[in-house]
């Protein structure tokens, strides 16, 4: 990669995304602290309130209509602020953003928990979506600031990767258990322990994370097309269950993302510090790997979210024991991190990606082969479950190394920024196009053989998503030792 060199040496000093700050081994231990409770929590708060949905419905008052909107206007907020919050990471320095994002999560949960009425409960979901988008590319740009590449940097990858897949799954099982014990007002509580840890534990870091990037301005032109273009988006595609995607509503809403975002390129290629730089694209270990992400993240997302109904609607689990069965998935998801820190070396990038992938696929069509109505959960989860997971385990390393090849110190939010916005625009879009094959299947039936069939046909696409980023990572990522190399070279 040709012009590396010269992005980095007006970076930081000392090169690119390798150079880590001035951090000594205990700041760089409580950096990864840090950065992996972040990213537990805000995969935690991405599932764990849906199972408390019924019981906010009951006690607020909400209609139908207005309940999606406890999920979705944080989603939105999430989405739409995910590149902004990765760039002010660059500007004004990871530990600003940190602690602010912290502050604003922090508040937004208690303000939840206290909510008296429907609106002010979507409002606080809202403002918890604007501090996890600030907080997202922070625990990631950390990860990559505090540790050189190299096996220190798997390991920290592989850790980030099992973070969000346990925050994700143990969301599932606290949202059940808590709200059968202390009522849903403790989903929304929970996180104040958990951000009061994070704070302290930021404390522990010293100085480091604190530089930004001087000289610099934020494009504020770029920053508004890219949060208006990308709510846009993903408003458009969280509708589609409600209006259909040949709907005006959804047409005008999907219609004007693209503008917004045609527009927000333009103006990319124009600024001298922009949100996105186009260059950054160009990358293909970069480019490779937002298109993998978007693929994995619209699989996995769709296939938590029909798991869940088959387990609940099909198999009759209750709420508690459907947030156990997601278990094992967190234990597959480890075991496949924790050997893709040793495998990359040996596999490199593209070959493990390819694996990880691969194996995603086999599971998550097994998933699809046995939910039927005489399916069980030895049969039609945990096995499914634990094969699934391991494939997607071995993807986290890979992906997060590919993100980050050639990308200078000062860019590294902005890298962050655009991986999370790819994983988030993935899930929409995959959740969206997953309801629809679903409901086309079932025809609008609650029987139980037209619901497993329905969600049957959903996992079916969800597996074809993954089957589909195998080669697509193996085609595009370069050869084995410049994919492998690349990070280290940089350095």
């Amino acid at each position: 990669m040709g012009g590396t060199g010269s992005r980095e040496t007006a970076g930081e000093p000392g090169g690119g995304a390798a150079s880590a700050p001035d951090t000594g081994e205990r700041p760089a231990r409580w950096l990864l602290i840090v950065a992996l409770t972040v990213q537990f929590l805000v995969s935690l708060d991405m599932s764990v309130v849906n199972v408390a949905l019924p019981d906010i419905r009951a006690d607020l008052g909400f209609d139908g209509g207005g309940l999606l909107w406890v999920v979705n206007a944080y989603a939105l907020a999430f989405g739409g602020l995910l590149m902004l919050g990765g760039r002010l990471a660059d500007l004004a320095g990871p530990r600003r953003v940190l602690t602010a994002g912290l502050a604003l999560f922090g508040l937004a949960s208690l303000a939840g928990g206290l909510a008296w009425s429907p609106g002010s409960l979507v409002a606080a979901r809202a403002v918890q979506g604007v501090g996890a988008a600030a907080l997202a590319p922070v625990a990631f740009a950390l990860i990559t600031l505090a540790f050189p590449p190299g096996p220190a940097r798997s390991r920290a990858l592989g850790l980030w990767g099992m973070a969000g897949a346990a925050g994700g799954a143990v969301g599932v099982l606290a949202g059940g258990v808590l709200t059968d014990v202390a009522g849903w007002r403790s989903v929304m509580l929970v996180n104040v322990p958990i951000v009061a840890f994070a704070l302290a534990a930021a404390a522990r870091t010293g100085r480091a994370g604190e530089r930004g990037r001087t000289g610099a301005r934020l494009d504020v032109a770029g920053a508004l097309l890219a949060t208006a273009g990308t709510t846009l988006l993903v408003l458009g595609l969280v509708r589609t269950a409600d209006h259909g995607w040949t709907s005006p509503v959804t047409l005008a809403s999907l219609g004007g993302a693209v503008v917004l975002l045609a527009a927000f390129v333009a103006v990319e290629l124009r600024t001298a510090s922009p949100l996105l730089r186009p260059g950054l694209l160009t990358g293909r270990p970069v480019l490779t790997a937002n298109l993998f992400c978007l693929l994995l993240a619209s699989a996995q997302f769709g296939a938590f979210y029909f798991v869940s109904l088959y387990l609940q609607l099909v198999l009759g689990f209750g709420p508690t024991a459907a947030g156990f069965a997601f278990l094992p998935f967190c234990v597959g998801v480890v075991a496949g991190s924790i050997l893709a820190t040793r495998a990359v070396a040996v596999l490199g990038v593209r070959r493990l990606m390819t694996l990880g992938a691969a194996t995603a696929a086999l599971g998550m069509g097994w998933f699809a082969a046995t939910a039927t109505v005489e399916g069980s959960f030895l049969v039609s989860v945990l096995g499914p479950s634990l094969l699934c997971s391991f494939g997607i385990g071995l993807c986290f390393v890979p992906l997060g190394t590919a993100a980050t090849t050639d990308v200078a110190a000062e860019e590294t939010g902005m890298a962050s920024g655009l991986l999370n916005s790819s994983r988030q625009v993935g899930g929409s879009l995959g959740l969206a196009v997953l309801v629809t094959v679903a409901v086309q299947v079932t025809g609008g039936s609650t029987g139980l053989a037209e619901l497993s069939s329905g969600y049957a046909a959903a996992l079916w696409v969800a597996a074809g998503l993954l089957a589909a980023a195998a080669p697509a990572a193996y085609v595009l990522l370069p050869a084995e030792g410049k994919a492998a190399a690349a990070p280290t070279a940089s350095g």
